[in-house]
């Protein structure tokens, strides 16, 4: 009765480590790094306590959707591999079912678009003109740097 006891006291242990370990790799990992750039966008734009918890609850709001566009574009990219797989394979392509897939990835990435750009957008109008300025500003650099491009002329290039 004892060893059968410790067992599961040992297992109720080791499942408990493991769900809160996966609370920490999953949701806990991520409410962490939320509060930080909260954090850090408070203090960058200066924003009062109102604003942030407006921003938040935009975010908060705007969350589930990207997620589930991020999945949409996992499962593209495993799509791609699929095609990629099959040409070095074959040797050969559906161009058909490839032009399809071409299609339906546009149409992700402008959702993918229209969803940040609709949170920025919401998020700039909380702000005042002097906080929406360097807000834009700042991510405008951050673009710049996801495309490889450095510095403040970044921004110039793209819009040329």
């Amino acid at each position: 009765m004892k060893r059968t006891l410790c067992i599961l006291f040992l297992g109720v242990v080791c499942g408990l480590a493991a769900h809160l370990g996966w609370l920490a790799y999953t949701g806990g990992g991520a409410a962490n790094q939320n509060r930080e750039e909260f954090g850090w966008m408070k203090a960058k734009l200066k924003l009062s306590d109102e604003q942030l918890q407006r921003i938040k609850a935009l975010h908060d709001a705007s969350t589930p959707r990207l997620r589930a566009l991020a999945e949409q574009e996992e499962k593209m990219r495993d799509e791609l591999s699929a095609f990629e797989n099959e040409r070095k394979a074959e040797g050969n392509v559906d161009f058909l079912a490839f032009a399809r897939f071409v299609e339906k990835r546009r149409g992700l990435e402008r959702e993918c678009v229209q969803s940040t750009a609709k949170l920025v957008s919401e998020s700039s109008e909380v702000m005042t003109p002097e906080q929406r300025e360097e807000y834009l500003r700042l991510l405008e650099l951050a673009l710049g740097d996801a495309k490889g491009e450095k510095g403040p002329e970044a921004g110039l290039r793209r819009s040329e």
